[in-house]
Formats: structure tokens, C-alpha cells, sequence
């Protein structure tokens, strides 16, 4: 068990609250390793209750049976009342896809509950310009009611990116129903790290500037964009790029790595999240990259970003958008998005800048993460939101 839901849910029951969290049995950001089958209808996690919904099985995100799951999901969802055996106070649901608000709706009406929709991805907007799914189309259009419902009906709204509020207003939302809920960090688990095995530890490199991307690898990450800058950097030989992770992408980049006949990219298997900021510990710069697209124009919410914050080392970001985070706490450089030449610059620029430049960047990184990103002030956030 683990995310953002975890552990503002884990904060809420430490506030006092009777907390219940109700996820899919089934989908396809769960760890390869877990058999569903075996899971618990129920359990109590970290002082509150965690409830499993039998979905079907589906293998991908772009897997069809994956829309099957929302709707049976949805159907479930309207008998949960009788399942808790209990009356809500307040209801959230959260997206990325918006189809079981409306069972979400009509449970929190039924109970005379608050009703808060989160927004974590912006459906359908992303269908539509990440996508190339037309507007027009049905299902997008199902969608986009379902959404604009959850905006006019809703008690209030939240989103864990920091510029939705001008999507949402666009759509008719009255904005003073917004509320930021960043995603973030456990203290706890961030400031004590599990060090690394010496297996995974003897793959990173001991001398040079050592820049850590850690996560999912996949397209929407721009990863190709690193490689076609590292290609640049063949003068560099002591700048190392570590990709650590899985993902659909991997075996991809491993191939674009070997024709672009790179020696300085390295791809380490992915570690418990407790391990991060190991591996980030060892580097020196952390990277994350976007793709260049209309929709990052209301903010970004990578999970990543408050753990790099948290290493105090320096962010390097390929970015075209809005609420860029290295901008706002001066805590890294920023390069327009999926342009490896102006990517190549700003290592070059990271690895001449002074040492004292660089710890400056990422003590302004830390400070952000300590103030700004700590799940336990993001639960008292919600709890107003929740209880009004």
C-alpha cells in the first residue's frame, strides 16, 4: 500500500478521523509481483480501512477491459453504503477518469454527506490532446457531461495540480470551490532510507557528475529526449545518466541507448520506494522530463518531484507548461520540453557550475519540500476541505 491516498488517509485517521479508502481490487499500477486473488476484501492499514472492490481483470493502461473496470467499479460503488454498514460525513472521489463520480454523487446525496471530487488527471482533456481522441466522439462526450457535473455539484473541488483551477473555471466552476492538494512527502519514511544492497549500489558510479531519473519509464516521461542529449555530451565522458525503474518504455530506450552507442546511460531495476532516496543520495542532480503538450499548461503533479525536492540535489526539468515547481523555489534549471540540444546545455551548464551553486539549488529544494510538500500539512488541508 502506498501513494498519495495512503498516506492523506493514514494523516486524516492520525487527525482523529474515521477513514476509509475504497480502490479497485484490480489495475494495472499495481507491482507485477502482488496476486490480486489473494488480497483482502478488507483490512485496516495504518489506522484506517482499506476496501477492496472486485473489478475485471485487465493487463495495461490502454488495454480495453480497463473501461469495463470503471463501469463495473461505478456499479459497485452504489452498494457501498450498505457494505460500511455507516453514514459518511463527507464523500471524495478522485480521477483520473470520471465515471464513478456519479455513483460517488448519489452515495454522498443518499447520506447527506460533503460531496469533493479530485482531480488528478484532467478527463478528457487528456484523451483529447495526449491522446488524438476527438471531442466529438461519444465517450468523450459522456465524459465531458460527467465532468462538468462533478464541477457544478460538487460541494468542493480539489486537484493536486496547482493551475487546474483556470481548466475548471473554463468548464463553468465557480473557483472559489478550489482547493490545491499537492502530492508530497512522508517525513518520516524520506528523512530514514533503506540503504541500497550492495549489488544495486556497486552499478552506481563513484566519481563525475552522476544525474538520477528514478520511476516509471514510459513515454509520457520523455526519456528519449535524455538519451538524444546524452548523445550530445560524448566530450563529457564523466557525466553518467542512471534510468531506475521499469516500465513499457525500458526495452526501448536499452535499444535507442546501444544505436545512439552510449556509454554513459545506465538502466538499474527499480527500488522500494524506501530506497529512493538512497539512490538519490549517490548522484548528484535528479531529472525529470515532459512531453511537450498544450495540457501541462495547468501544472504538473509527478509524484517524483517532492522526492527530489527532498534529496537537496539539483533539479534538471524539460518543461513547456505551467506551476513549473524549479522555477518557483529556484532549485534546479528548467529547458523547453523534448529539446535535447537545450537539455545538453544545461548539464553542461550543471557540470561548470561551482559546488556552492549547486548545493545552494538544492538546500532551496529541501526548504520547498519541508514547507510545502509534507502529507501531514496536505491532511489538515483536506480536512477543511472535507468537513467545510
Amino acid at each position: 500500500m502506498g501513494g498519495r491516498h495512503h498516506y492523506l488517509a493514514k494523516e486524516l485517521a492520525c487527525l482523529g478521523h474515521e477513514v476509509t479508502l475504497v480502490a479497485a481490487r484490480r489495475h494495472h499500477l499495481l507491482r507485477q509481483d502482488v496476486n490480486t486473488e489473494t488480497l483482502p476484501a478488507e483490512e485496516i492499514v495504518d489506522g484506517y480501512r482499506f476496501v477492496r472492490i472486485d473489478v475485471p481483470r485487465y493487463f495495461h493502461a490502454h488495454d480495453k477491459r480497463r473501461i469495463l473496470a470503471w463501469f463495473v467499479f461505478a456499479a459497485r460503488l452504489l452498494g457501498l453504503r450498505r457494505r460500511l454498514g455507516e453514514k459518511p460525513d463527507a464523500v471524495l472521489y478522485s480521477s483520473p477518469h470520471p465515471v464513478g463520480y456519479l455513483a460517488a454523487e448519489r452515495l454522498a446525496r443518499g447520506c447527506g454527506a460533503r460531496l469533493v471530487f479530485e482531480v488528478r488527471d484532467i478527463w478528457p482533456l487528456t484523451l483529447a490532446e495526449v491522446g488524438g481522441h476527438s471531442p466529438r466522439h461519444p465517450f468523450i462526450r459522456m465524459l465531458q457531461w460527467i465532468e462538468d457535473r462533478a464541477y457544478k455539484n460538487s460541494d468542493r473541488v480539489v486537484s493536486n495540480l496547482e493551475g487546474a483551477v483556470g481548466h475548471m473555471e473554463s468548464r463553468g466552476m465557480d473557483g472559489r470551490k478550489f482547493a490545491w492538494v499537492s502530492n508530497g512527502i512522508a517525513l518520516d519514511e524520506v528523512a530514514s532510507p533503506v540503504p541500497l544492497p550492495a549489488a544495486v549500489a556497486a552499478q552506481i558510479p563513484t566519481q563525475g557528475l552522476r544525474i538520477a531519473y528514478t520511476g516509471t519509464l514510459g513515454a509520457a516521461n520523455a526519456l528519449e529526449t535524455l538519451l538524444e542529449a546524452a548523445a550530445l555530451l560524448h566530450d563529457l565522458p564523466d557525466v553518467h545518466f542512471l534510468l531506475v525503474g521499469q516500465g513499457r518504455e525500458r526495452a526501448l530506450l536499452e535499444s535507442r541507448r546501444d544505436e545512439l552507442g552510449l556509454n554513459n546511460v545506465h538502466f538499474l531495476n527499480g527500488v522500494p520506494k524506501t530506497q529512493v532516496q538512497s539512490v538519490l543520495g549517490a548522484c548528484d542532480a535528479c531529472y525529470i522530463g515532459w512531453l511537450n503538450s498544450p495540457l501541462y499548461r495547468w501544472g504538473i503533479a509527478a509524484n517524483k518531484i517532492p522526492e527530489y525536492l527532498f534529496s537537496g540535489k539539483p533539479i534538471v526539468h524539460s518543461f513547456s507548461g505551467g506551476s513549473d515547481p524549479v522555477v518557483k523555489f529556484d532549485c534546479g534549471i528548467t529547458v523547453s520540453a523534448e529539446n535535447p540540444q537545450a537539455l545538453a546545455d544545461a548539464i553542461r551548464r550543471l557540470y561548470a557550475m561551482p559546488e556552492e551553486e549547486r548545493r545552494r539549488m538544492g538546500e532551496n529544494g529541501r526548504k520547498a519540500a519541508l514547507e510545502h510538500y509534507d502529507y501531514a500539512q496536505h491532511a489538515r488541508l483536506l480536512e477543511q476541505v472535507l468537513l467545510g
